[in-house]
């Protein structure tokens, strides 16, 4: 879920398109955010020109272990430890018409952390 919901911000970006992320995502997603919105949102990351496709390459660093937060929603926190530009990530999944959709998001270029050593 995390990889295909950085795709589809990288192909929202990279068409300035905005409306498939919004359609894939919960219903609560859809009425706090319309397309023109989730333009404006992420207008920085866009403007930045970081290759969200090279997360596909590393797996995910956990900053925090993923956790139920309410009956239905989880929430997804970690780091693509990518060089030059990290990437960041905070997402909420809700459980709506049989399957995880997207209820928030952020994702930002972020400092590299160190891996415990093991």
């Amino acid at each position: 879920m995390i990889w295909s919901t950085i795709a589809a911000v990288d192909h929202a970006n990279r068409s300035g398109n905005y409306s498939v992320l919004r359609d894939i995502s919960s219903q609560g997603f859809q009425i706090q955010n319309n397309a023109a919105r989730l333009t404006e949102i992420f207008t920085g990351l866009r403007n930045s020109q970081i290759d969200l496709s090279n997360a596909f390459l590393v797996p995910p660093t956990y900053t925090r272990a993923p956790e139920v937060i309410q009956d239905g929603v989880f929430r997804v926190q970690g780091i693509f430890q990518l060089r030059p530009v990290a990437i960041g990530f905070d997402m909420y999944f809700q459980w709506e018409q049989g399957r995880w959709k997207l209820a928030g998001i952020d994702v930002q270029p972020a400092q590299m952390v160190e891996r415990a050593p093991g």
